[in-house]
């Protein structure tokens, strides 16, 4: 006897609904087979059921009233695509207390109110699946809470972001400029007409608070990771950075360090030869090292409908799984640790620097900034000048320094900046080195 059908409402039918919408309409018997029983969408809540997609929805499917989808006693599971964290937040919880397990692909949301959500969807006995709020097409967080139960996750970073990859991806490869790569990214739909959360670092910042969720068991908030976007990293820093042999990406690292966790997201160089370096234009991919499996890497599509939307429908059919045999909560939405793991101070992260200036061109520049490097006790491991004749002739001076500590190195970088040979402020940027 072949079990029921599970019947799905989706609320939010824009560029993302459209393709779950269109998967799910064009792939129902393939899924099926997969399923041993149907899916069925039932209903679509969208304030614009006249717009035109690219996909042909049945008659009867379309309402603007959500309430309609969240009261339907025969769905089972509802999809959340509108975006935003007010409305959606409330039509998550509404979902919930009415017994339907929930879908969602909104990073904001669940980097927000993960461990609101978390608990809300324990308390009504639902499940909570979230995969296309972490990089799309890619299954990193199946591949964490499942593929990887049996590892003690050390560290996990990424490139979490497509658009400030392709960004920097044709500052390096093209030799572009930030605004040129930037309207380049623009006029090939991968970058939105503000792209102030991707530049800034905001949209990575939401995803690695969720990967920590999954990975080490504790819920980050928001305002204890430290978030610095791409906006200052010039085509300057990407050309000294390649002499050195290095490429510069927007990383989003969580690791323990010391027994204590830290999380952040800022540009990074990486060796040329690591895997993350290699990865090009809009594609992200997640490096995960752990025990006993060590170092496994992730990569794929990002964003986009169709990476997105395969998630979001990976998600409903294992919830579909759940549904029938009754085994909702078999996953739990997060997995906590019984002791939590304490932050690191972020003044307290140890790593390498690049360190970039430009100076007058006369003797005893590298002295004085070596000096004040000194002071702190950072260690120098090279350094290139480059001069340039000009009417006012001036130099440009990059260090790599040995490991230190951000509070030392921030302190260093005040002094030098307030010297009488130095033209303009310190451009900094941290280091990931390849174990």
């Amino acid at each position: 006897m072949l079990p029921k059908t599970v019947n799905v409402g989706i609320i939010g039918c824009g560029i993302v609904g459209t393709g779950v919408v269109r998967c799910l309409l064009q792939n129902k018997r393939y899924m099926a087979r997969h399923l041993g029983f149907p899916l069925k969408l039932k209903k679509i809540a969208d304030l614009q059921p006249r717009k035109k997609r690219i996909v042909k929805i049945p008659a009867g499917l379309m309402t603007t009233d959500a309430n309609l989808v969240l009261n339907d006693p025969d769905i089972e599971i509802i999809v959340e695509l509108v975006g935003g964290t007010t409305f959606a937040k409330d039509i998550i919880l509404t979902a919930m207390r009415n017994g339907k397990h929930v879908v969602t692909a909104n990073k904001a949301l669940v980097s927000k109110f993960g461990l609101e959500l978390h608990h809300a969807a324990h308390d009504c006995n639902v499940d909570f699946y979230y995969e296309a709020s972490v990089c799309g097409g890619i299954p990193i967080i199946k591949s964490i809470r499942e593929g990887l139960t049996a590892d003690r996750i050390d560290s996990v970073r990424g490139i979490v972001n497509g658009t400030c990859n392709y960004v920097l991806s044709r500052m390096t490869d093209d030799g572009l400029a930030f605004k040129d790569a930037m309207k380049d990214a623009k006029k090939n739909g991968y970058a939105e007409a503000d792209p102030s959360l991707d530049l800034d670092g905001i949209d990575s910042m939401h995803k690695i608070g969720i990967l920590t969720a999954n990975c080490f068991g504790r819920w980050v908030p928001q305002e204890s990771i430290y978030t610095e976007g791409i906006s200052g990293i010039s085509a300057l820093d990407i050309k000294c950075a390649d002499e050195l042999g290095y490429t510069v990406k927007l990383l989003a690292i969580a690791r323990i360090v010391k027994s204590k966790l830290e999380v952040r997201v800022h540009p990074t160089l990486l060796p040329k030869q690591s895997m993350l370096a290699s990865v090009r234009g809009a594609f992200n991919a997640v490096e995960v090292d752990g025990h006993p499996i060590g170092r496994t890497l992730y990569y794929g599509e990002g964003a986009g409908m169709n990476a997105t939307s395969s998630a979001v429908v990976a998600d409903i059919v294992d919830i579909a799984r759940n549904v029938e045999p009754g085994s909702h909560s078999r996953m739990p939405t997060f997995t906590f640790m019984k002791k939590e793991v304490p932050l690191r101070n972020f003044d307290d992260v140890e790593c390498r620097y690049f360190l970039r200036w430009r100076t007058d061109d006369r003797p005893g520049v590298i002295t004085k900034i070596s000096r004040e490097l000194s002071k702190r006790d950072i260690g120098i491991s090279s350094v290139i000048l480059h001069e340039f004749a000009k009417v006012q002739p001036y130099s440009i001076v990059t260090f790599m320094t040995r490991e230190t500590t951000e509070k030392r190195m921030r302190a260093a970088i005040k002094s030098i900046d307030a010297l009488d040979v130095i033209q303009t402020n310190t451009s900094m940027i941290r280091v990931e080195l390849v174990d």
